[in-house]
């Protein structure tokens, strides 16, 4: 029986880009809250702006 992987994550890298690209060393935690609150705040305000992936 075989492992299943998830697509996206197999050709990421390959086919696919990530996301968001960032170092963070001590502030990790506080970055990635950052990001995520950004995400969000362009989703909710621009809802219909044609933004594919944020």
């Amino acid at each position: 029986m075989g492992q299943k992987v998830h697509p996206h994550g197999f050709r990421l890298g390959y086919i696919y880009t990530w996301n968001s690209k960032w170092y963070a060393d001590k502030n990790y935690t506080e970055q990635l809250h950052e990001d995520l609150r950004i995400r969000r705040a362009i989703e909710r305000m621009l809802p219909d702006a044609g933004i594919s992936r944020v």
